[in-house]
């Protein structure tokens, strides 16, 4: 469907919609881009879409234009609720304009059907905390999720084992997903531009049996490993240990891991052994 809509410019300037540097507001105006973002999703025709921090919009067309059955719109700043509004009335019955803060929402309620994907140019501020609670949904109620960070944050996502941005968050993503990194983005290609550039990752939930389901006990061994990362297992892991039965060394033994390594050389099967250590130690508390 073509955009029916005036150039996002003019849509900015006409209700005077400055991004604002506390939300980690930066608008990407160029209709060409974020078609190509939104291509991502792949078909689109039987899909219930779900946008945060949407803005002035630029995204929320190029989602309607690809085709989404319906797309929810989550938007915690009011002031751009009339231009949503003015997309909503474009695309008369598939649009819901909701003003609420996606840190609070429950996705899962509001998205109604099996065909649910996310879609996001994410807020600087929150995006890696919003990555985090898709991740830890369950069940997993997304198919896809095709979402913009920060070039750093997008790295340190799809990270293997061995590269400097490899870390506790490429785990957590990729004990549940299979994590792309699709398209890079110049901070030029926004308003205002940002310090730094930009990148799309692709995230899609792993089979079902296949993924980690305790991404707390996860979570907690990567921060105690990655906390001191310079340092050996046998001497990073104390934080973790004490909070368990068991100590730092029987902890690495139960896990099938050597003392002596580091953090960044443990592949992400091994850190799920050792979570899986971690709980079975932490079961046995009295």
């Amino acid at each position: 469907m073509n955009d029916p809509l005036p150039p996002l410019r003019d849509v900015i300037a006409r209700h005077d919609l400055a991004a604002k540097k506390s939300f980690g507001q930066h608008f990407l105006l160029d209709l060409n881009l974020t078609a190509k973002i939104a291509s991502f999703a792949g078909d689109m025709a039987n899909s219930q879409a779900i946008e945060i921090g949407p803005g002035p919009g630029g995204l929320t067309r190029a989602i309607l234009g690809a085709g989404a059955r319906h797309l929810t719109v989550v938007e915690k700043d009011a002031r751009f609720l009339p231009a949503l509004e003015e997309i909503s009335a474009a695309w008369p019955g598939k649009v819901t304009v909701l003003e609420a803060d996606g840190l609070t929402i429950d996705e899962a309620t509001i998205l109604s059907g099996e065909n649910r994907v996310i879609l996001s140019n994410l807020p600087y501020n929150v995006g890696t905390i919003l990555l985090i609670k898709w991740l830890q949904a369950q069940p997993i109620w997304w198919r896809r999720a095709v979402l913009m960070f920060q070039r750093e944050v997008a790295d340190r996502v799809v990270a293997r084992v061995g590269d400097k941005a490899y870390g506790r968050l490429a785990i957590l993503t990729q004990s549940v997903c299979a994590a792309q990194l699709v398209m890079k983005i110049p901070a030029q290609a926004f308003t205002p531009p940002p310090k730094v550039e930009s990148a799309v990752v692709m995230l899609d939930p792993l089979p079902d049996g296949t993924r980690f389901d305790d991404l707390k006990a996860l979570g907690i061994v990567t921060a105690s490993a990655f906390g001191q990362r310079r340092k050996t297992l046998r001497r990073s892991l104390g934080q973790a240990a004490s909070q368990t039965t068991a100590s730092t060394e029987e902890l690495i033994a139960a896990a099938g891991l050597e003392p002596g390594a580091r953090a960044e050389t443990i592949d992400i099967a091994g850190f799920q052994a050792l979570a899986r250590a971690w709980r079975a130690a932490r079961a046995t508390q009295p």
